[in-house]
């Protein structure tokens, strides 16, 4: 009887680890999501400044600004899904690519201090979006891993927990550079 005690404490003792454990993986997935939206964002507040400075220089390439507008204002309202999220996120990305390739043709655009700063402020907010896409990538690929993994996979699925989706690109031609004529 004193034997079937322990061997009952231990496998609660390990099934509460093995749930904590897992609700640890989920909670920090929803932290990385939470770092991606305060990214995005900072992203959105300075989009306007960007645009309204171009407009300035650029006024005859008023295609790419609207574009750029029309993109912030899908990304503001996507919701659902990190899936959904990142196609919206990635169209953002790329009309700004655009946005910084035309700028490149306006000599005093280039050497304006307030396109520069801005410039620089959206180029660093990008890396920290990625970084913060890849730190939410490195914690759904954890919580997959153990979901997916046995004995936890029996934990999980008593309780609950199911594997999250990766933000990735989903469109071919958002993995190539973007390439500007006139």
């Amino acid at each position: 009887m004193t034997y079937l005690l322990i061997i009952l404490g231990v496998l609660v003792v390990w099934l509460i680890f093995i749930y904590n454990r897992l609700v640890t993986f989920r909670l920090r997935a929803k932290e990385a999501l939470s770092d991606i939206d305060v990214q995005a964002k900072r992203r959105y507040d300075l989009i306007p400044n960007v645009v309204e400075t171009v407009k300035g220089y650029a006024t005859h390439e008023k295609g790419v600004l609207e574009n750029v507008t029309k993109a912030r204002a899908q990304v503001m309202e996507a919701g659902g899904s990190p899936v959904e999220r990142a196609e919206a996120e990635n169209a953002l990305s790329s009309t700004l690519k655009t946005l910084f390739a035309v700028a490149e043709n306006y000599p005093d655009l280039k050497a304006n201090a307030n396109f520069l700063d801005l410039q620089r402020e959206l180029a660093d907010t990008e890396n920290k979006m990625q970084a913060a896409r890849r730190f939410y990538n490195t914690t759904i690929n954890d919580l997959n891993t153990a979901i997916q993994k046995f004995p936890t996979n029996l934990i999980a699925g008593m309780f609950g927990f199911h594997e999250e989706k990766f933000f990735e690109v989903t469109a071919e031609g958002e993995r190539e550079a973007v390439k500007v004529k006139f």
